[in-house]
Formats: C-alpha cells, sequence, structure tokens
C-alpha cells in the first residue's frame, strides 16, 4: 500500500477516536447505570471499537516510513493498548469471566471475527533487534563458558574401527540386496504361476469381435469417466469451490510481493530515522549559527530594557532571578489571568506585612478565630457531605491511559490532519517541524549564556551606582526456534451468547485463548508505558489437558514480546542451589537477572506440583521447594517491573487451590479444539507439512471423527503420515481421510469427562464462584453496582438515624 493509503487509515483511527474521547470525556458525570446487561454492551462495544483502532494504528505503525509521524502514533498505539486493557478488565470485574461473546454484536455492527483479533504489534520485536540478538550472543558466550552441565553432559560413546565400520555397511548391503532377490524371485514365480494357469485353461472361446468390442466398452467407459471428472474440476474452478495450482500460484506472488514490500519499507524506515537523527544535529548547529548572534543580541536588548524601566520605577536595579527559577525566561513568560491574580495577591500580602506591630497582631487573632470558625464549618460540611451517600450502580473506572491518547490525539489534530504533504513523496523528515523544536533548545541555550554575561553586567551597574551614591555594592546570591502467536490455530466461538441466554456456561474458544495470553502476556511485556499504568498483572496460569498448545503459547507469548525465558520447574532446578541459602541465592540471582534484562518471563512447568496436597514418593524433583518463596517473589514485582511469572498445569485438581490460585491471579482454561478450529487445523497442518488438499481428502469427515484429540495429536499424525516417501507419491497417489486414522488410533483421546474435570475444577475458583453466582441471579449488585451491597446497608442506616 502507499504512503497516502496509511494516512488515510491513521485519519480513520482518529476520526473514531474523537467520537470516543467525547464519551470517555464527558462535560457532565455520568449517572451510575444498575442494568447489567446495559453495561455489559457499552463494554463491549467500546472494546470493540478500540480493538478496531488498535489494528489500524498498528498497521500504520509498521509501515508509515515518516520519522515524526511514527513519533505521534506510537504513543496513541500505546494509550490505545493500555485502555483496552482497562476496558477488558472491566468487562471481567463485570461477568466475572475471562472469556467474552461478541457474536451478538458483531452480527449487528457487521464485522467478523477477524476484525476483533488481537495484533502484536510489530515494534516489539522490530525496535529491540540489536538488543535481543547482542543478548543472545552474550548468553551463548556465558553457556559456553560454564561447559556442558551434569544433565546435557555428553556420554561416552566407544568409538569404531575402520573395519568394523566396513563391516557393518557390508551386513546391512548383503541384507538390502537379499531382499530385493527375494522380491524379484517372488515375481517370476508368479509370472511362471499366471502362464501355467493360462496353458491349463487352453485357447480362449470368446468371439474376436465380442472381445473387441468388451475392450473398447472398457477403454470408452474410462476415457469419458476421466473426460467427466476434468470437466467438473473444471467447473468446480470456474465457482471458486476448489483452488487449483494455477490459482494457488496467482495469488501467492501477489503475498510474496506484499511481505517483500512490508520489509523494504521497514528497511527505508531505519534510513529515514537515520536521517532524522542526523538532521537534527545539523539542523540545531544551523540555527545556533545563523540565528544564535541575532537571538542573543535581542534577549540582551530585552534584559537591558527592563533593568531600565525598573531602575526608572523603583530608584534602583532590580535583582536578577536565580538560575533554579529560570533565569531571565521568567521575566518574559506570559502569564495567565489566574497567575496575574496570584501575583496581585501576593502583593497586597506584601503590603499587609509592612503595617506595624499592632497590626500584626490583632491580625494574628482575628485570623485565629475565623480559622477556627471556618474549621467548625469545614466539619459540619463533611458531615453533611457524609449523610449524602452515592447512587448504587456501575460507574465506569478513571482511566490511566485516556490523557495519554488525547494528547497524541490533538498533537495529530494539530499538526498532521491538515499538513500538506503533496511535495513529500518519499515522507522525509519535515525540516520546519525540526527547526521549531530546535529553536526552542538553541534559544535556552543561549539564555543561559546571556543570563551568565547579564548577571555581571548589572552587578557592574549596580556596583557603579552605588559608587556615585558613595556606598557600597551588595553582593548578589549564587532463539531454540521461534514460535508466532499466530502459529496457535483456533477458530471464533460463534455459540458463545447463545449458549449463555440459555444459561449453559460454554468453554472457550481457541481463538479465546489466544486473545487472553496476547492481552495478559504481551501487550504489558511489549511496552513498557502500558506496564506501567495498566492494572498489574503479575502472574499467569495456562491450564489444560496434554497437548493443548500450552507450552507453545508460552514460546510464543516470549517470542512476540522479545522476552528471556526463565525456567524454575521443580525438574529443572532439581539438585542445583541446595539448602534454604541455595535457594535464596537461585531466587536473587533470577530476580536480579530478569529485572535487567527486561522483558522477561519466569516459567513454571507443572506449576501444580509447588502446591500439591500430597507429594508422591520417591519423588527427588522436591516440587513443593518454591511454596513458601513464590508468593514473596510476586510481592517483589513492581510496576516498573516488565517480568511475568506463568506457570502451566495439566493437573490443576491436584494442588491445594486456595494458595494456588491466590499465587496465579490470571487463569486461562485451554479446552481441546472444537469442529471448526480441527477442520482449520487440519487443512493448515497438512498444508505446511508438504500434503496437497484435494477432492480425495474429506477434511470435514476426518475433522467430525477426530473430536477428542488434541493439536498435539493432530500434529503427530500428520508428521507420522507425510513422510518423505509419501509426499513424493502424491502426485499419482493423493492423500485420502482414512490414512490418518491408523496412527491416531494409538493415541488416547481427551474425553469429555477429563474437560468437565477441568471445568468443574475451574468453578471452584474465585472468579468461577463468581461467575456461577452470577448466573444463578444472585449477586447482581455486587457485580453491577460495584460493592452496591455495602452502599445500600449504609442507606438503612441513613434512614434509622433520620
Amino acid at each position: 500500500m502507499s504512503h497516502s493509503t496509511y494516512n488515510q487509515i491513521w485519519g480513520d483511527a482518529e476520526a473514531t477516536i474523537t467520537n470516543l474521547l467525547v464519551q470517555e470525556q464527558p462535560v457532565d458525570p455520568p449517572k451510575p447505570e444498575k442494568d447489567r446487561v446495559t453495561v455489559f454492551q457499552t463494554l463491549a462495544t467500546l472494546y470493540i471499537k478500540y480493538v478496531q483502532i488498535f489494528r489500524k494504528l498498528e498497521s500504520c505503525y509498521d509501515q508509515v516510513v515518516h520519522p515524526q509521524k511514527r513519533r505521534i502514533l506510537r504513543q496513541v498505539l500505546d494509550g490505545t493498548m493500555g485502555r483496552l486493557l482497562e476496558v477488558k478488565d472491566e468487562m471481567v470485574n463485570l461477568e466475572f469471566s475471562e472469556f467474552h461473546y461478541f457474536d451478538d454484536i458483531l452480527s449487528d455492527l457487521k464485522l467478523t471475527p477477524n476484525d476483533i483479533e488481537i495484533p502484536i504489534p510489530q515494534y516489539f520485536r522490530q525496535e529491540c533487534k540489536k538488543v535481543l540478538k547482542d543478548r543472545e550472543q552474550l548468553l551463548s558466550k556465558i553457556l559456553a563458558n560454564m561447559g556442558p552441565t551434569s544433565k546435557d553432559a555428553v556420554k561416552d560413546v566407544k568409538k569404531m574401527s575402520v573395519d568394523e565400520a566396513i563391516r557393518l555397511v557390508q551386513i546391512h548391503e548383503r541384507a538390502r540386496q537379499g531382499r530385493l532377490r527375494a522380491k524379484f524371485m517372488r515375481e517370476i514365480r508368479l509370472e511362471e504361476e499366471r502362464e501355467k494357469q493360462a496353458a491349463l485353461r487352453g485357447a480362449p472361446t470368446l468371439d474376436p469381435d465380442v472381445a473387441a468390442t468388451r475392450i473398447q466398452k472398457v477403454w470408452k467407459g474410462f476415457v469419458q469417466r476421466k473426460i467427466t471428472r476434468r470437466e467438473r474440476e473444471e467447473e468446480m474452478i470456474f465457482i471458486g469451490m476448489v483452488p487449483t495450482a494455477e490459482v494457488k500460484t496467482k495469488k501467492v506472488q501477489p503475498q510474496m510481493l506484499a511481505k517483500k514490500t512490508e520489509v523494504d519499507r521497514r528497511v527505508t524506515q531505519e534510513d529515514n530515522e537515520v536521517e532524522y537523527q542526523q538532521a537534527l544535529v545539523t539542523v540545531k548547529e544551523k540555527i545556533r549559527q545563523v540565528e544564535g548572534p541575532d537571538m542573543k543580541e535581542m534577549m540582551q536588548d530585552q534584559i537591558r530594557q527592563w533593568f531600565i524601566e525598573c531602575r526608572d520605577a523603583t530608584g534602583k536595579f532590580p535583582d536578577y532571578p536565580d538560575e533554579e527559577d529560570g533565569g531571565s525566561a521568567i521575566l518574559f513568560k506570559e502569564k495567565t489571568p489566574e497567575e496575574i491574580e496570584a501575583e496581585l495577591k501576593n502583593k497586597e500580602d506584601d503590603k499587609g506585612k509592612k503595617k506595624g506591630k499592632k497590626g500584626k497582631k490583632s491580625g494574628k487573632k482575628s485570623g485565629k478565630k475565623k480559622g477556627k470558625k471556618s474549621g467548625k464549618k469545614g466539619k459540619k460540611g463533611k458531615k453533611g457531605d457524609d449523610e449524602q451517600e452515592e447512587e448504587p450502580g456501575w460507574k465506569m473506572k478513571e482511566s490511566k491511559f485516556i490523557p495519554a491518547v488525547a494528547e497524541a490525539h490533538n498533537g495529530y489534530e494539530g499538526v498532521w490532519k491538515t499538513r500538506d504533504e503533496s511535495a513529500n513523496f518519499s515522507q522525509k523528515h519535515d525540516v520546519a517541524l525540526i527547526k521549531e523544536d530546535k529553536r526552542v533548545e538553541v534559544e535556552s541555550e543561549i539564555r543561559v549564556q546571556v543570563d551568565e554575561l547579564m548577571r555581571e553586567e548589572l552587578n557592574n551597574l549596580k556596583m557603579a551606582l552605588d559608587r556615585d551614591k558613595g556606598k557600597k555594592g551588595k553582593k548578589g546570591k549564587k532463539s531454540g526456534k521461534k514460535i508466532w502467536m499466530n502459529e496457535f490455530i483456533g477458530d471464533y466461538s460463534y455459540l458463545g451468547t447463545t449458549l449463555r441466554l440459555a444459561d449453559i456456561e460454554p468453554m472457550p474458544s481457541l481463538s479465546d485463548v489466544r486473545q487472553l495470553v496476547s492481552l495478559y502476556g504481551v501487550l504489558p511485556l511489549g511496552s513498557q508505558f502500558v506496564h506501567e499504568n495498566m492494572p498489574q498483572i503479575k502472574s499467569l496460569l495456562l491450564a489444560g489437558p496434554r497437548g493443548v498448545g500450552k507450552k507453545m503459547l508460552l514460546y510464543a507469548l516470549c517470542t512476540e514480546s522479545g522476552a528471556n525465558l526463565f525456567d524454575l520447574s521443580a525438574e529443572n532446578i532439581a539438585g542445583k542451589y541446595p539448602g534454604k541459602s541455595g535457594l535464596t541465592m537461585l531466587i536473587h540471582m533470577v530476580t536480579k537477572v530478569a529485572r535487567q534484562l527486561q522483558p522477561s518471563v519466569i516459567y513454571i512447568g507443572d506449576a501444580e506440583k509447588t502446591f500439591i496436597k500430597k507429594a508422591p514418593k520417591g519423588d527427588k524433583t522436591d516440587p513443593k521447594r518454591l511454596k513458601k518463596d513464590l508468593p514473596k517473589v510476586l510481592k517483589g514485582f513492581k510496576p516498573e517491573d516488565r517480568i511475568l511469572l506463568v506457570g502451566t498445569s495439566r493437573n490443576p485438581f491436584d494442588a491445594e487451590l486456595k494458595p494456588f490460585v491466590k499465587t496465579y491471579e490470571k487463569i486461562v482454561l485451554i479446552p481441546r479444539p472444537d469442529y471448526a478450529s480441527r477442520f482449520i487445523l487440519w487443512q493448515r497442518l497438512i498444508s505446511q507439512h508438504g500434503g496437497l488438499i484435494t477432492n480425495y481428502l474429506d477434511i470435514s469427515s476426518l475433522t467430525k471423527i477426530t473430536d477428542g484429540y488434541t493439536q498435539g495429536h493432530i500434529v503427530e499424525a500428520v508428521k507420522y503420515i507425510l513422510s518423505e516417501r509419501r509426499i513424493s507419491q502424491l502426485p499419482k497417489k493423493p492423500l485420502t481421510a482414512v490414512e490418518f486414522v491408523s496412527p491416531l488410533a494409538r493415541i488416547d483421546p481427551i474425553y469429555k469427562e477429563e474437560e468437565e474435570a477441568f471445568k468443574s475444577w475451574f468453578g471452584k475458583t474465585p472468579l468461577g464462584k463468581k461467575r456461577a453466582k452470577l448466573a444463578k441471579g444472585g449477586d447482581e449488585d455486587e457485580g453491577g453496582g460495584g460493592g452496591g451491597k455495602k452502599k445500600g446497608k449504609k442507606g438503612k442506616k441513613g434512614k434509622k438515624k433520620k
């Protein structure tokens, strides 16, 4: 896309922000809302709009090459991310659920689930490539110096002599030749048997014309079926139901070209940024050389004029403002009416102080009496305010990100919205804007020099004046493999709202899981501004049965945010840093390095073992080793520390519930894939591993019979079937659904009872209990009104007093 296209997308996003700011910053404070459904509709609509703005701004910031525009875009992008997380937090507190369904709202807004997919900002990785590369080299050097650990030590392997190696090769080669010879002999014997049987049957008794007719019939039928099949395929291609190799080639080519264009634009961004940084230096130096002398002379003239005006008004030269107060800059500062009024009041106070001692004493006494009276009035006023209780209902919390969004939006409105850039084809930096900023910097630097000169000149003038009067002058005061989030494949849940209306709590979809990990993990870790201002999330638990992709999400989280991974799983730290002092040292080192190398993720696999009710006998990993220290580590995380504790668990019900859920404040339940997700999985995985999807492969039936199998099971089956030999046979022997049944039959699926166990366990967590209570309709005031019950009690007490 062109520069103007991205400018238009940015303009559309800013227009939406204009409308939202009117809603977010009303002139009159809104009244509390008591209807929970209305509140959720408001929040959901707000959430969807912010996601759409986020998607537009992220694509613009990734592809806009103008360095000055990117700075405004970055500010509004970070503010939008933070506000999105705030709205998500409001929705969780309202519905007591991490998962929300917007299918009805999406239908009303004419949107698709892809329109609310959370994008991962590219700048998380692009802007810290050099840091990550240097860090990777540093870690590689450290690991190389440490040498192999006891776990990874290479066992001594007995070296094989040349004669033994030759003998081994000869054995295998003879065996191969023997198998080949046996195959040929078997074919020869079968041919001889066929000839014997033909000889026993004798000469053919069939009439030659009849035989020829039969042959023609079979051949014509074969040819006609082939023609019919080809015509059917052409018809399906014509109506767009079947992709062909030609269509795929046409589609892939523009996509590759678009990808190349995106990469080229990122290179152009870096080049333009380098030029912009150089321009900041050269323009500033040019302003200092060309405009600096005029600025210096003008400042000196203004200050000298101030000297003369003060001397004429008061009869003496004034005191020069101190450097801490801003120097001479405060003399020519444009003052607001409020500041002028404050200065007038200060002057009146100074006149009052010059009165006699009697006036001072009487003023003190009268002031004390007035103060006591006003204090009593204030107390009465407080009591009155306490008696007036707030109305029950829901109110939006004050946002920490809206001011940042509004500031960036005003910057766009004031500078870029109406700026004519028709001549700036290459989207280089704007020199006029640099001059405006650098002129202020140069003026501040020159003012410091001028202040020093004029301060000395003022002292000389005072000394000269004092000499004339015969007075003495006064002295002045002095990676492993990178995994991306979009590789976690899963479709949107289209029946979530319908099921909830039917009082059925649905399991979250894989699309919901992917978005939650992006919201709670990637976005806060990727942006320091967002992490410091959002409701802090210190820990995250990924719970689900085997093979659903818990570790994949962990690695994707680290890859997308550029975070370092510290593995504190019981198996990984077993036997290391023994004793209490050793464990203290281990935790100290990990947290210290994690703070230095932010963003960081501290990982604990099989997290339930840390809080297991009873450790199994013979377990040498000491799983409960971190039980007491883990909560202390979390307490030490501050908003400025971009560190996240991530645990994975396939048996969360084995742990003690209370300390477990207290440690992991955000719990993401990952279910087995539903029909829609499995359908996409089969398609994507077969294509990624070299397979071809044809009419012979019934993916719909394959998806139906694999109900209960997880992503890991499907990957295992695809890898097993699509070997190099099978891929080479695809042109002659297309894939069929039956082939994948055999490897899947050897794997135990995830039965519904196991999934229900996870659902039942989640229902015992604090959020699950609140959600269940809300579903029964027993906690409406607490959820919708934010403590409405307590306020109701206060209201009753107030009535009794009256």
